[in-house]
């Protein structure tokens, strides 16, 4: 009869610290997002909408899709947040003594934060390897398809179109007849970006791509400075390349855009083709999209005893020691990943170490707060 009655106390503690632990999780995770989402995706979108023309909404819709990519990073903090907070105010109130006392172990007590945290990190790894590849592949193409409309209003005529080099000067001024599904018709060039000469371009009939304008059936005059008809030629086909280090862009979070299998792939067919240090960054990012979730379940190790206040303690540290947990963190991380992508330690290393150094410390505080206090 006694042992039955210790069962249930049992589950009803569990399910105690498990609903306290989902509600200032999800806390966690809200603020901890939007905090994120509003430092750099807010960024991201002002560069987007004026250093490249990105409409407005395009832009909203690009910083919108990056948001699993972002919870993904926020889970961790957000777990880690919920254990100290909630073993912090159970240790306050001394209620953690009193289980404790009941021959409740430290261990026992921890069962429902490692279940907990270990479903998140399967949903974690689910998030990164499903949702996020297609986020960031839809956001990608979204930025190319704005790129290649560059912000012309269709169906619209008679309008001029400027665009900018990199340092926001004029590069090239447009004149349009007309632009409808896509198609130019009727369009003059005043072209400013080769010194000491300026070119007008007249064209029938154009398009355009994010690297490119395309002209068809059109001629092409060469000005000097002093205003003299220098060259004048005729062509069927010409292309005048833009400002944007398009590449670059394309390339830009590969890592993102494939689950783990695809990059591994990825880096096996395409490892002779670029160069080590890319190839170290994406072997890095590969090994972090396993190590990234599995954080989730290792770092509520070092939370659980940070989080058990001195007898007598009145005052809750639980967000002090978060906020330190997590910057720590991020920062061992951020090192670890530079030393990686420099080749200075092997890709796998450079993804777990963080991981190592969590586990390790929180093993060592974990014992020492169960067995030897």
């Amino acid at each position: 009869m006694v042992f039955r009655m210790k069962k249930i106390n049992l589950t009803l503690t569990d399910k105690y610290i498990t609903k306290q632990l989902i509600e200032t999780f999800l806390l966690g995770v809200v603020v901890f997002t939007s905090l994120m989402f509003a430092s750099d995706q807010f960024l991201y979108l002002v560069k987007q909408i004026s250093t490249y023309g990105i409409p407005f909404s395009t832009a909203i819709k690009t910083v919108i899709l990056q948001l699993p990519y972002i919870v993904v990073f926020t889970i961790p903090m957000g777990i880690l947040l919920a254990t100290i907070l909630t073993f912090n105010k159970l240790s306050i109130n001394s209620e953690l003594t009193i289980m404790r006392a009941c021959g409740i172990s430290l261990t026992r007590l921890a069962l429902p934060v490692l279940i907990f945290s270990f479903s998140l990190a399967v949903f974690s790894f689910i998030v990164n390897e499903f949702i996020v590849p297609a986020a960031n592949m839809k956001a990608k193409n979204l930025m190319m398809e704005a790129l290649a409309q560059k912000n012309l209003p269709d169906g619209k005529s008679n309008f001029s179109f400027q665009e900018l080099d990199e340092n926001k000067q004029i590069k090239r001024l447009f004149y349009i007849n007309n632009y409808e599904h896509k198609k130019l018709e009727g369009v003059t060039v005043l072209d400013l970006s080769k010194p000491d000469v300026i070119q007008v371009v007249q064209s029938k009939y154009g398009s355009t791509n994010p690297s490119y304008w395309g002209f068809d059936e059109g001629a092409i005059y060469t000005i000097s400075s002093s205003g003299k008809v220098m060259n004048t030629a005729v062509f069927n086909n010409l292309k005048l390349y833009n400002n944007l280090n398009l590449s670059e862009m394309q390339n830009d979070h590969k890592a993102r855009e494939l689950n783990f299998f695809d990059l591994a792939k990825y880096i096996k067919t395409k490892a002779k083709d670029i160069e080590p240090q890319q190839v170290a960054l994406l072997k890095v990012m590969l090994y972090e999209k396993i190590a990234l979730p599995i954080t989730s379940f290792l770092i509520v190790i070092i939370g659980i005893p940070l989080a058990i206040s001195p007898p007598r303690a009145k005052v809750n540290r639980g967000l002090l020691f978060s906020i330190i947990v997590i910057f720590c963190y991020y920062i061992i991380r951020a090192v670890s990943s530079s030393l990686g992508e420099a080749q200075i330690l092997e890709p796998f290393i450079a993804a777990w170490l963080p991981n190592f150094i969590v586990l390790s410390l929180g093993t060592f505080l974990f014992y020492r707060k169960a067995y030897l206090i």
